[in-house]
């Protein structure tokens, strides 16, 4: 009788720590179409093939990808009560910015928005990353500039994670680029999967 409660027991530990484990590492991830896989389908995108990846080496993440094609910080700050809350995850992954620039957002915005993301994630117990954005240039240098050098400066005051700009590599090589010249196409999908992987391992392992 007793072998059967301590196996009983053994058992029950090992289906409750995988689970645990896998509690302990749900990223959530608050992106725009670079993570939404625009103009492909969702299992080609970068997000559901380093998930595919995880799953087969059985490591204890989840990917939760909130990623909408045209958020802005904004937009994100306005459904982040609601992920969270649903979602309870261990890690939130902000990859926002790249729509305000476009628009010409008010850097100040864009600095107290991202502030804003942090904060509230961080109250939720969540640890945070920002990534740093880049923009065309055509938006002149002094814009660029202080655009690009907003995340570092977000990132530092909130004391969170500051990751590298995933797409940077495969923007300059236009064989990756759909034909709109701002969004990875397919074949570029894998490399950003490894980038990413590379990424987050820093983030989370750190």
């Amino acid at each position: 009788m007793m072998y059967s409660i301590l196996r009983f027991i053994f058992v029950l530990l090992l289906v409750i720590k995988p689970l645990s484990a896998a509690a302990d590492n749900t990223i959530l991830i608050l992106g725009d179409s670079l993570s939404a896989a625009y103009g492909l389908k969702q299992e080609q995108g970068w997000v559901k093939l380093l998930q595919d990846k995880y799953d087969n080496k059985q490591a204890p993440i989840q990917l939760i990808n909130a990623s909408i094609s045209g958020e802005t910080t904004g937009g994100a700050l306005r459904r982040l009560d609601a992920l969270l809350n649903e979602f309870q995850p261990s890690h939130v992954l902000i990859e926002l910015g790249g729509n305000d620039g476009l628009r010409g957002f008010p850097i100040k915005r864009l600095k107290e928005n991202l502030a804003s993301l942090v904060s509230k994630s961080k109250q939720a117990d969540a640890k945070v990353a920002i990534m740093e954005v880049h923009i065309p240039p055509n938006y002149g240098p002094r814009y660029t500039g202080l655009f690009t050098a907003s995340f570092a400066e977000v990132a530092g005051a909130t004391n969170s994670h500051l990751m590298p700009f995933f797409i940077l590599n495969v923007a300059a090589d236009n064989s990756l680029m759909q034909n709109d010249n701002i969004h990875p196409n397919k074949t570029a999908q894998p490399i950003l999967r490894d980038v990413m992987y590379k990424s987050i391992n820093d983030w989370i392992n750190n």
